[in-house]
């Protein structure tokens, strides 16, 4: 676990599972696994990640920032492309060490850097798989609502939420 500078250590087990006080529990990255829905329908929006640093201004700001693994920095959604997540609610799980937010979408309501209102826009299909073929992913949501290279700038692949 990595401390933070914007929230108090965690106490004991009954503090963190039965108490009142907001102590979560980075990893030792320094991160919390963050799941985004949509207020308005639940629908699973993204997987991203939060630093202390993050999560405050979220808490603070009422609009989501992540961390970038990939690019190594704090980002508010939507300072690129416009579709910002405006926090209707902030959960934690039981041991603190992961964050719901359910948001309302502002722009034109897509979540993913493919332009997409979801990351989650692929099935992966449940079945037997002892013939060694590896199973072919469906989209269920294929459509774009944005072009990513227009909004970017940059190739989308690059980019992680």
């Amino acid at each position: 676990m990595t401390k933070s500078a914007f929230f108090p250590k965690p106490g004991t087990a009954a503090d963190i599972e039965s108490g009142t006080v907001f102590t979560p529990h980075f990893d030792a990255d320094g991160l919390v696994p963050v799941v985004t829905t949509s207020a308005k329908t639940g629908e699973v929006l993204m997987l991203a990640y939060m630093n202390d640093e993050a999560l405050a201004l979220t808490l603070k700001t009422g609009e989501a920032h992540y961390w970038s693994r990939s690019r190594n920095k704090l980002w508010r959604k939507g300072e690129e492309s416009g579709n910002a997540q405006r926090v209707v609610e902030i959960r934690t799980d039981c041991d603190q060490d992961a964050i719901w937010l359910k948001v309302e979408l502002l722009g034109v309501e897509a979540s993913c850097h493919t332009g997409r209102r979801s990351c989650f826009y692929r099935a992966v299909p449940l079945g037997d798989s002892s013939s060694g073929a590896l199973p072919a992913m469906r989209f269920v949501e294929g459509e774009k609502l944005f072009d990513p290279e227009a909004v970017y700038r940059h190739a989308p692949a690059a980019r992680e939420p």
